[in-house]
């Protein structure tokens, strides 16, 4: 299965948008929070599913902001990460991540894209198109997975425009 997963569009999705334009055979697009309904336009523009959890400007607020993805690979969690309290550790997003069985853990928040693996889990952040904090143009993911396999890139919005 091959993911585009994107982060923190913050209502503005043209860039999302032009990298999607440039991708082939996506399977599914990731949103994972701030602001859920631009999930929705680029569902509508794109035509494709768009799995979205909600981020900490996301109203209202649902009791369940996350979304366990079953792949081939196995189960991934997605979150936006503001309950993980992620800008200061990962080790609530791990916890979280082994609680619901899960083998990868893809979430936002932070706007800096982060890509590692801690004790077999992997954590991945695709940073923000919108509104990068690294000093970049901004940053997406793409991740692939297949039975037994989990691989992913962080791919930098100056490197493909």
């Amino acid at each position: 299965m091959k993911l585009y997963v994107i982060s923190d569009t913050h209502g503005k999705i043209q860039k999302a948008l032009n990298v999607y334009s440039r991708l082939h055979s996506i399977d599914l697009i990731l949103h994972l929070g701030d602001i859920r309904g631009d999930a929705q336009k680029i569902a509508e523009s794109t035509g494709k599913t768009v799995i979205c959890v909600a981020g900490n400007n996301d109203e209202p607020r649902p009791k369940d902001d996350f979304h366990v993805l079953e792949t081939e690979y196995g189960n991934i969690l997605l979150v936006h990460g503001h309950k993980q309290n992620v800008k200061h550790s990962f080790v609530n997003l791990l916890y979280r991540t082994c609680e619901l069985n899960c083998k990868a853990v893809l979430f936002g928040h932070t706007h800096i894209p982060v890509f590692t693996e801690s004790n077999g889990i992997y954590l991945l952040n695709p940073g923000s198109l919108t509104f990068p904090f690294d000093g970049t143009l901004g940053s997406y993911a793409i991740v692939n997975t297949a039975k037994g396999e989990f691989s992913a890139s962080i791919v930098y919005y100056q490197d493909v425009f």
